[in-house]
């Protein structure tokens, strides 16, 4: 009867919304983030779109909500102070390098965990990113940036440089400790078995270096934050700072770091002040 059919429809539609939901929230729970108001619509919109195909349903009720934009978690990354306490506390350990580049090129977590030895001339102090190590499907696997701006390459500060070349060292060292056991990847950051790095072991052992050291908690992508709040301080240019983190269009960067604009803009009234006074030495 209609009745029945209408019924088995609404079983197999609830089924499909639930199984989707719990997808959606497995994946947050990876990826270390709350499933948001916009995720939750996604997941809903995609079910109910294959609910229509199957002709369960006569339309998706998903595509007519509005939700609201989410707002972006305010940044606190490193004081300058904080980073030179964190550089301290790291010094000697076997990832120093990987907290020291992050901190020096605001590399996401993904695209520093991804880079293998060919992506690095120690010779020339440089660095290309080319893919990303995430986990899909319960498997570390290469992936590529996010945008085609995160395809970049980016010059190293020597004192970043000389931690990669100790970093290189003690690879080595390791690989001929692990013999048989060494899983050759390429990757510049593994275990001391040759394994790529699980972002998430990495968030943990971060965040214990910094309750060791007495600093405050910090997300692993501050030290991308911090990084980009240091270059703009320093009065390096926004669309610079911009394509040093691989963002899409200067407006993200902008917005992001809103906070350190106004004393960017009170630092370029006193740089024009000292110039004039120098034109005018009578005044």
């Amino acid at each position: 009867s209609v009745s029945n059919e209408s019924s088995r429809a609404d079983v197999v539609c609830w089924r499909l919304l639930r199984a989707a939901y719990l997808q959606n929230a497995h994946l947050a729970r990876s990826r270390d983030h709350d499933v948001r108001s916009s995720g939750v619509r996604a997941t809903l919109r995609r079910a109910l779109n294959q609910a229509l195909k199957w002709v369960l349903v006569s339309h998706n009720v998903a595509t007519l909500i509005d939700v609201p934009k989410a707002e972006r978690p305010k940044a606190e990354p490193f004081t300058p102070d904080e980073a030179y306490q964190f550089l301290r506390a790291i010094d000697g350990d076997r990832m120093e390098g990987l907290y020291h580049l992050v901190l020096a090129t605001g590399l996401r977590q993904g695209e520093a965990l991804g880079l293998q030895w060919d992506d690095v001339d120690l010779a020339d102090g440089l660095v290309t990113v080319r893919h990303a190590l995430q986990r899909r499907d319960g498997k570390l696997v290469l992936v590529k940036p996010k945008t085609k701006e995160s395809l970049r390459s980016l010059p190293l500060p020597a004192p970043t440089l000389n931690k990669l070349r100790v970093h290189q060292r003690r690879q080595e060292q390791e690989r001929e400790d692990a013999g048989d056991a060494w899983e050759e990847a390429g990757f510049v950051f593994t275990t001391p078995r040759g394994r790529p790095l699980d972002g998430r072991n990495v968030t943990r052992r971060f965040q214990r270096i910094l309750k060791h050291a007495g600093l405050r908690h910090q997300r692993f992508h501050d030290l991308r934050h911090a990084c980009a709040t240091f270059l703009l301080a320093e009065g390096v240019d926004l669309q610079v700072v911009k394509e040093t983190l691989g963002h899409s269009q200067i407006s993200l960067t902008a917005d992001t770091y809103a906070h350190v604009i106004p004393s960017l803009r009170r630092d370029a009234a006193d740089r024009m002040g000292r110039f004039l006074e120098r034109e005018n030495p009578e005044n």
